[in-house]
């Protein structure tokens, strides 16, 4: 397909902004839901880095689609710019638990369309975390080891790290040596979900997700394709199949 030069230059002005601060105004929404031949031309500029492109009501995103994407986060960069000294994979691991239960959070179900609440508090994302380590450890160390070795996730470090902290408020008690409270590690979690536009502070300890993380929970999260069926056992662990007493 032959594009003109007009349309090859305000695409990838465009996709520079992108690449330089993965998020644009609304002005280049209106051009890509606009112009087929600018949408294609970013469409493949995306793709050439492994990622797509989301767009929202106001903002268009440059998401990296594979680890292979130069705009993938590291598990090693998040460690650096958001977790305390000397954390694990265990920790990341943990990060990515709480973070898939309070997308969940939203909706009826991992195949839910849209959500069904306005906010979460922390406190009841704290009682659905919990909820879910129960639910792993009642399954029988046998399967849990066999769903480790399909989901590619470690869930017993999981259900360790998440038992080993505190279920008290920072300010609450003193802290001491490396004991970490559930609400201080759920605030660092909020803190990189707020940098990444994926979460806004109502206060009141209250969040809501943002258009952003909507559209790609959408996308993503709920195709199989991408979710590797991790969300069925997360949201299916209390169903008969999974339950610990058959």
């Amino acid at each position: 397909m032959h594009y003109s030069e007009d349309k090859v230059i305000k695409a990838f002005r465009i996709y520079t902004t992108l690449a330089r601060t993965s998020v644009t105004d609304q002005e280049a929404v209106q051009l890509y839901r606009a112009d087929d031949d600018i949408r294609s031309l970013l469409d493949l500029y995306a793709k050439e880095v492994d990622a797509v492109i989301v767009n929202t009501s106001e903002h268009l995103y440059l998401i990296p689609e594979t680890k292979l994407s130069s705009f993938h986060v590291s598990n090693d960069w998040i460690k650096r710019h958001y977790l305390r000294s000397g954390a694990t994979n265990a920790d990341i691991y943990l990060l990515y638990f709480v973070t898939i239960i309070l997308f969940g959070a939203f909706y009826n179900s991992y195949q839910t369309r849209r959500p069904t609440r306005d906010f979460l508090r922390i406190d009841e994302w704290i009682y659905q975390i919990q909820e879910r380590i129960d639910q792993l450890q009642a399954l029988d160390e046998k399967d849990l080891k066999q769903m480790e070795s399909e989901f590619s996730y470690n869930w017993r470090q999981i259900v360790e790290k998440w038992s080993d902290m505190n279920d008290i408020k920072e300010n609450a008690k003193r802290q001491t040596g490396n004991t970490i409270s559930r609400y201080s590690f759920l605030d660092t979690v909020k803190r990189f979900l707020l940098d990444q536009d994926l979460v806004e502070d109502l206060g009141n300890e209250e969040i809501a997700l943002t258009e952003k993380a909507k559209t790609i929970i959408q996308r993503f999260f709920m195709e199989v394709e991408y979710n590797k069926g991790i969300l069925t056992f997360i949201y299916d662990m209390e169903g008969e199949k999974l339950d610990a007493g058959d």
